[in-house]
């Protein structure tokens, strides 16, 4: 297992001074994100130009790229949102194709119109459920065209709220295109230290086979996000079980700020090498 982090946390418009930054904070692995090189998470169009710059930036600063954000809300009340999604998601793929990123990150989404990472009440129904496996059954055509990988992450405030739920899709969707990314601290709010232990030991032993990456950050006592190492999150657990499960991608840390990035990076590579 190797340390990375998201791009997204150095400011920067232009990947070479952010990936400087990444590896400057004592990270070789990043999670980019395309505001990197000035451009909206999910444009509707990325100029060869830019997809060149990132290129060269890999190149100079050996910082290597196993993920790109497309986050789109997959399930979006209205439709047409959803299908701007779709089409910005197939620009994603062709642009990590070109890259050799062999992951897309994805959002499976909410009902919420306004949030993708706000639970709705409407996420546990049949039709949130029918909407996102025809949202997949669509991008899964494409990452096949284009050889990339589609990496959904459970999250408590999306339809895709539970281990349980990212297995129901991998087994309905049938496809080795679908991946889990993997983060503990989305599993839970606020759990006692054991039933922490357990959520995240049931998560990995029921998606392991479908894990390409873990997410790195941390649950304060009041469920508030934190970084990396800095909250009641069990690290030495969790990382002991990813390689239980034979787990050997990259652990990308998010949820903090650039000036926590470097304590983060020891942190994280003191975990690794205990």
């Amino acid at each position: 297992m190797q340390t990375g982090i998201f791009a997204k946390t150095f400011d920067g418009k232009s990947p070479l001074p952010v990936l400087q930054a990444v590896k400057a904070a004592g990270f070789h692995i990043a999670q980019y994100n395309m505001a990197c090189s000035g451009l909206a998470s999910m444009p509707d169009d990325i100029p060869p130009a830019t997809i060149e710059d990132i290129r060269q930036a890999i190149a100079q600063t050996s910082v290597q790229l196993p993920a790109l954000s497309a986050t789109y809300n997959m399930i979006h009340p209205f439709t047409d949102e959803r299908e701007k999604g779709h089409r910005r998601l197939k620009v994603m793929l062709a642009t990590a194709n070109e890259l050799n990123i062999p992951t897309v990150t994805l959002c499976t989404g909410t009902r919420d119109p306004q949030d993708q990472w706000h639970h709705h009440p409407d996420n546990t129904s049949k039709e949130a459920w029918r909407d996102l496996c025809l949202s997949m059954q669509q991008a899964i055509v494409w990452a096949d065209e284009f050889n990339v990988d589609l990496g959904i992450e459970p999250e408590l405030a999306n339809v895709i709220n539970s281990a349980d739920k990212a297995r129901q899709l991998i087994d309905e969707m049938q496809s080795h295109r679908l991946k889990i990314i993997f983060d503990p601290a989305n599993l839970f709010e606020i759990e006692k230290a054991d039933d922490q232990r357990r959520i995240i030991s049931h998560g990995i032993e029921c998606l392991g086979d479908r894990i390409v990456m873990a997410h790195a950050k941390d649950r304060m006592p009041d469920g508030a996000f934190c970084a990396a190492g800095t909250g009641v999150l069990d690290y030495p657990h969790f990382i002991r079980e990813l390689q239980r499960a034979k787990f050997r991608g990259p652990v990308v840390t998010h949820g903090l700020t650039a000036a926590e990035a470097p304590q983060v990076a020891l942190f994280l590579n003191a975990m690794l090498a205990a």
